[in-house]
Parts: C-alpha cells; structure tokens; sequence
C-alpha cells in the first residue's frame, strides 16, 4: 500500500501515461474545462490544494524540460506569491520557464494528456507542464 508522495490513483494512472514532450495541465478552481483531454479533479475548497501542492508532490519523479504560466501571473499576484512559485519551478532543476499571454497559453491546452484541476484561487496561476 502506498504510504508516501501521491497517493489518489487517477493522478498516478495519468502521470504514468506521461512520455517524452508531453504535457500535463496543473491549472486553479476556475480553469475552463476540455472535453478533449482527461480531467483529474481534486479540488475540495478554494485554496485546497493548491497547484504548488501538487507541483511539489510531482518534482520528485516528474521530469521537466518546459513549463509554461500566463505572463498576466507576474501583473495580478503579489511578490510572495510570485516568489513561491519561482521558487518551485526552480526546484525542476533543468526546466526553463515560459510566460506568455494567458489567450496563447490555453492554446497549448487541448493538446495536453491530462489535467489536474485544483482548488487554487491564484489568479493566472495555472501551469503547463512538458516533460523531458
């Protein structure tokens, strides 16, 4: 019986299916819905969890070549908040960070294997994630 890390199995049965340049969709409580790709929803209340919760339970088996966040983040959101996530994303050691108009990022939505939808209430602070 799994005792640590992730334990829900649809968020372990959809990260397993992940491969080389996929990407995975970690998005907040009011992120619009895809019928073209799975939806894991874990949300409960607002703010739990959040997406750096699932972000920090993902860095140590998750491999990261890119991640992708509204650049509208960095206008709506206070410096500490900012800061928490600069600092997690750093902890994917080899990804590079891209921000982009919130219109160009949902773009790259429909072609993600998956979506992890949570109770953040962060504005733009949804991610996407491609792997290595």
């Amino acid at each position: 019986m799994l005792q640590k890390g992730i334990l829900n199995p649809q968020v372990l049965d959809l990260i397993a299916r992940i491969r080389h340049t996929n990407t995975l969709v970690i998005c907040d409580w009011a992120f619009p819905y895809w019928r073209e790709i799975e939806t894991v929803d874990l949300a409960l209340t607002q703010g739990i969890p959040n997406v750096l919760d699932v972000l920090h339970l993902l860095q140590p088996n998750f491999k990261v070549g890119q991640i992708w966040q509204a650049e509208e983040f960095l206008a709506t959101n206070p410096k500490e908040k900012i800061a928490a996530f600069d600092q997690c994303f750093a902890s994917f050691s080899e990804a590079q960070v891209i921000r982009e108009p919130h219109l160009e990022f949902k773009t790259r939505v429909p072609g993600a294997v998956g979506l992890i939808r949570t109770g953040d209430p962060t504005a733009y602070g949804n991610v996407i994630l491609e792997s290595v």
